[in-house]
């Protein structure tokens, strides 16, 4: 999506408004033209003049209104209390107004706002360059931002210890300190003051419960979703790449896990320190510090609400920032700004760069769906699992999309079905009709498809449709045999039915999952359901040094079996080789492209509807549409068309095949791109059809603000009539008139309406002035 933009531009494109108070029209479609920035784009803005103040290292920045402060730091001589004040509207930079006695020169200390004014806490103080009275500080300062007045806050009673490389935030009007290195050791403690008021502030430290981070140093902290986040840092030994997130109602700490993140999907970013980290809508984004020895430049992504990491690649035009550590970042608007930082050959920066965040609605296709699994509305088969012949509710347009073995298994099942009321029929006809019992088959509905699989219990196989539904598993409590031993049967499920995707998603839950209480019984249940690469990693995992001496001293151990002892003990006197394969790993095909694939022909023969545009049937699935779309939900449950045929429309008006493509697209498998005339059709389609939300629209909005050309401007222009955009009619008109040579030339014009020629013949007309007119006059 496109954005207004924080410093000048000559571009210029449209922006889109709709009356969301009338879903049915197209009349509503407006669009203002205005100025915009490209979306993931980075921007080198103006740096700072040494006469401003000097490029730095291990400051903070804060952004208050629409300014970037950046306090302290050290300039790789000596640390700096200077306070300078970057506007973002006008790009230029200067010194802060300032009044009273300022922070002592420190650096690696923390800064946030509140309210109108900033507070400093803590960092490392003293002259570096004679190496003397080096020292770290539990001092809090707050700058006002209105008076440019410092002043120290005196608190009585318990200070957090003395430190430096901290993190440091804001939430329910409390500043809250997390961890540093207090010049001994690192930290992990946690401190919160009020700030609402001075007088009667004092310092409470947290009882932290839960998954602590380790103790670390060099991190950063932000607040999303009511959570704090921490990711990697300077942590000796047990540094790593996890990410933590700590809820601050229950004090209580969670590591996210990554067990769900399929080998060969982007990873969590390599681990690091001197990085920073901002939110931003629900995102995270991760930016530079040092991973062993390299200072990587990318910016990766962590969506809060699907836990799934990305790298953003920026756009086309960007200005990158080389890879540093130690620079600092805030978030104005919908904007990161990135400040110094420490380059290669331990320079410092005075480099200010800018990075336009994208706020697409999220993408719900996944929820939809998973939503679809949960209510079982529209189920047309019913699987009949194990010796106990349990039932469990499927939708066959799901199933035979995402599973080629169940398909194969719901197509015998319906050939079967019908041969059995074909003989049925043939019966009836010789010996008069059959009692049906009654409630057996709701009224006006199909009776369910019965398919029966021996091979399967209940509840592993309600696991792995939730998977084929949601492309994930509601993972159970880490750790916990029974839970681990359920994904194991669910492993053996997907074994059997070929799923790659969910057998490597078991794996990787179970291995991870695999702990010292655990792994004898987990060994065992690999060992009799034949599971040989859980197996192993079970035995590696028991004659590992650190762990063996615990395992055999168990009670579970005394009851292994004798075969399972002997390939302990063996394997502990000769370890076998390691074997590494260069095959890589089948991640199996993921939801969006079972979807896509179903939806181009793969789903023909399990049609169950028709859409009609302007009398051209394009068969569709019932469930598939349902989920996604609460028009057709609201119509398949309360007053399903006898004919089993449906009209397309967008209020009063039928969109052009092409946009009902593209709907449908949007529709299975979440797809967004598609050609600039289509978002014309399309815009109101959210509201008209009922989807979760509007990301459709976001993107058509995009489309029309980026896309409109020359070689495209004729189609739009048709799509603006037929639609009555007449704001983009207009656009389109103009750009016509200035640029008509080249578009006279255009195939498309000679199959322009009449109508539509008589419009840009007047635009011409118009446009052409008095002195023009005398000079075309002059040449007849």
């Amino acid at each position: 999506m496109l954005a207004k933009m924080s410093c000048k531009s000559t571009k210029v494109a449209p922006s889109v408004d709709f009356d969301h108070s009338c879903s049915d029209s197209v009349e509503y479609l407006t669009l203002n033209f205005g100025p915009f920035e490209t979306v993931h784009r980075w921007r080198r803005l103006p740096p700072c003049d040494e006469f401003v103040g000097a490029r730095r290292s291990k400051h903070t920045v804060v952004a208050y209104r629409d300014a970037i402060y950046v306090f302290g730091g050290d300039n790789g001589k000596n640390m700096l209390n200077d306070l300078l004040r970057f506007d973002v509207k006008d790009c230029s930079w200067c010194r802060a107004f300032t009044t009273g006695t300022p922070p002592a020169p420190r650096y690696h200390h923390s800064a946030v706002v509140y309210g109108s004014s900033m507070f400093v806490f803590g960092g490392y103080t003293g002259d570096i360059y004679s190496n003397s009275n080096l020292k770290n500080k539990n001092d809090l300062f707050e700058y006002k931002f209105a008076t440019g007045q410092w002043t120290e806050w005196k608190v009585e009673g318990s200070l957090p210890v003395a430190r430096s490389a901290h993190g440091a935030t804001v939430y329910n009007d409390k500043l809250w300190i997390f961890a540093g290195y207090d010049g001994n050791a690192r930290l992990n403690d946690m401190w919160t003051i009020s700030l609402q008021d001075r007088e009667h502030a004092c310092w409470e430290e947290i009882d932290q419960s839960g998954e602590i981070p380790p103790s670390c140093c060099n991190f950063p902290v932000a607040v999303c979703r009511d959570k704090m986040f921490v990711f990697s840092g300077q942590s000796g030994a047990k540094i790593t790449n996890n990410l933590f997130q700590f809820e601050f109602k229950g004090h209580m700490w969670t590591r996210i896990p990554t067990e769900h993140l399929l080998r060969g999907s982007p990873p969590p970013p390599q681990r690091r320190y001197g990085h920073t980290m901002v939110a931003f809508d629900r995102h995270l984004y991760v930016f530079g510090g040092a991973a062993d020895n390299t200072l990587p430049n990318e910016l990766h992504c962590y969506d809060v609400d699907s836990q799934t990491w990305e790298v953003i690649h920026p756009s086309l035009d960007s200005e990158m920032p080389s890879g540093r550590l130690f620079h600092a970042a805030a978030v104005i608007q919908d904007a990161m700004y990135i400040f110094g930082g420490t380059v290669d050959n331990n320079v410092r920066s005075g480099e200010m760069y800018r990075f336009q965040f994208s706020s697409y609605p999220k993408c719900t296709l996944h929820e939809d769906y998973g939503k679809l699994w949960e209510n079982r509305q529209f189920c047309d088969v019913e699987f009949i699992l194990g010796e106990r012949e349990e039932r469990v509710l499927g939708h066959i347009a799901i199933v035979t999309a995402r599973c080629q073995w169940l398909r194969k298994k719901i197509l015998q099942a319906r050939d079967r079905t019908k041969q059995e009321s074909s003989e049925e029929s043939d019966e009836g006809a010789a010996g008069g009709p059959r009692d049906i019992p009654a409630g057996s088959r709701p009224s006006g509905t199909q009776p369910l498809l019965e398919v029966s699989i021996r091979e399967a219990e209940a509840q592993p196989f309600e696991v792995l449709m939730q998977f084929l539904y949601t492309d994930k598993i509601q993972y159970p409590r880490r750790g916990h045999v029974q839970d681990v031993l359920l994904i194991m049967d669910v492993y053996k499920l997907a074994l059997h039915f070929k799923l790659s995707r969910l057998e490597q998603l078991c794996v990787q839950y179970i291995e991870a999952s695999v702990d010292l209480q655990n792994v004898l019984s987990v060994c065992e249940n690999a060992n009799k359901l034949q599971l040989d690469q859980l197996k192993e990693h079970c035995l590696n995992f028991v004659v590992k040094e650190s762990h063996f001496n615990q395992v055999i001293m168990t009670k579970e151990f005394e009851h292994l079996s004798t075969p399972l002892i002997v390939e302990i003990v063996r394997r502990k006197q000769q370890p076998p080789p390691r074997l590494y394969s260069d095959q890589p790993v089948d991640i199996g095909t993921s939801l969006v492209q079972d979807m896509k694939a179903y939806l181009e022909g793969g789903g023909l023969e399990f049609c169950d509807i028709i859409l009609l545009l302007d009398g051209h049937p394009r068969p569709a699935h019932k469930a598939i549409l349902a989920a996604r779309s609460s028009y057709f939900e609201a119509m398949f449950r309360s007053f399903m068309p006898e004919d089993g045929q449906v009209n397309i429309s967008i209020g009063e008006m039928v969109p052009s095949k092409q946009a009902f493509e593209s709907m449908l697209r949007y529709i299975y498998y979440g797809d967004v791109n598609m050609p600039p005339e289509d978002s014309l059709y399309l815009f109101a389609a959210p509201y008209y059809y009922g989807f979760s939300n509007n990301r459709l629209q976001a993107y058509c909005k995009q489309n029309l603000e980026m896309n409109v050309t020359v070689e495209n401007v004729l189609q739009i222009l048709e799509a603006a009539d037929k639609t009555q955009a007449l704001d983009m009619k207009k656009h389109c008109l103009h750009i016509i008139v200035h640029q008509f040579i080249k578009v006279s030339k255009l195939p498309n014009l000679r199959s322009l309406s009449q109508l539509l020629l008589l419009d840009i013949i007047e635009s011409l007309a118009t446009h052409i002035s008095d002195k023009q007119c005398a000079e075309m006059g002059s040449d007849i």
